[in-house]
This record gives C-alpha cells, structure tokens and sequence, in this order.
C-alpha cells in the first residue's frame, strides 16, 4: 500500500476513535443534530472538553490541547457534512428506477477527499493532545477504549 494511503488510513482509523471516545462520553441530545446550529455544536462541544478534561484531570496545557482537537474535529466535521443533507443525498440516489451508481461514487468520493484533506491536522492534534497526557492518563483512555469499544451502551 502507498504510504499516503496507509497514512490516511491511520488518520481516519485515530479521528474515529476518538471522535467515538470523546462522543461517548458526553450525553447527546436528540435535537436534530444533523441540523444543529453553530452555536450548539460550539455548546455541545464544549461539554464534551469539559467532560473529557474532568474524567482525565487534564491540566490547563492539556485542556488547551484537547479544545484543538475538539475544533479539528469539529472542522473536519463541517468539511464533511457540507452540501445537501444526508438523507437528501442518499434519496436522490435512489430516487429514480436505478440506483444513480455515477451519484454514489461521485458521493463517497467528496466525502473521502474531504477526510483526506483534513486527516493530517486532526492526526496531529490527536497525536499532541495524547502524547501530551500522563502514562496514568493515557491507561484511562486505553481502559475506557476496550471497555466501551466500538458501541455506546
């Protein structure tokens, strides 16, 4: 595999697990989130650092990492949810007697390229924010990884 492959891989492969991590520490609301205004999502983000920053006793430095983060992702977030809604999109692909297969493609692959393009910053504020953290800190993320994995619940 080429290596910006493999490095992208790993970019989404780290974002989702600590968009999965740090989502399911927080509680979230079922007010339309798809359609959630700036100032929610800036809301609900900073619920998230605080929850996040209190379960880890995060330090000032560290905190002011994990907000980088939180506005990487949040970003990237924005990068891909760009465009018609989701449900839009995926209708309009069925709408017709076939399956707009070209639609799809042309779909997956605005979604990827946006991944792509923001995979190298979200990467490096994971990598700080975590490299950042205490060998104590870092076993609780580890703990509360293989304890929730992939799921909430």
């Amino acid at each position: 595999m080429k290596s910006w492959i493999k490095r992208s891989l790993a970019g989404l492969f780290g974002a989702a697990v600590v968009v999965g991590s740090l989502s399911a520490c927080g509680h979230r609301p079922h007010d339309g989130g798809w359609n959630a205004s700036a100032e929610q999502m800036a809301e609900r983000r900073a619920k998230m650092v605080a929850r996040v920053a209190g379960k880890l006793d995060l330090d000032a430095a560290q905190k002011a990492k994990l907000e980088v983060l939180a506005g990487k992702l949040s970003e990237q977030r924005s990068a891909l949810m760009a465009g018609a809604h989701p449900r839009e999109q995926a209708q309009a692909l069925v709408a017709g007697e076939k399956f707009d297969r070209a639609g799809a493609q042309a779909l997956v692959d605005q979604k990827t390229d946006a991944l792509k393009a923001k995979a190298p910053e979200v990467v490096t504020a994971l990598g700080d924010f975590y490299d950042s953290l205490t060998p104590a800190q870092q076993q609780k993320v580890r703990d509360f990884m293989q304890r929730r994995g992939w799921h909430r619940g």
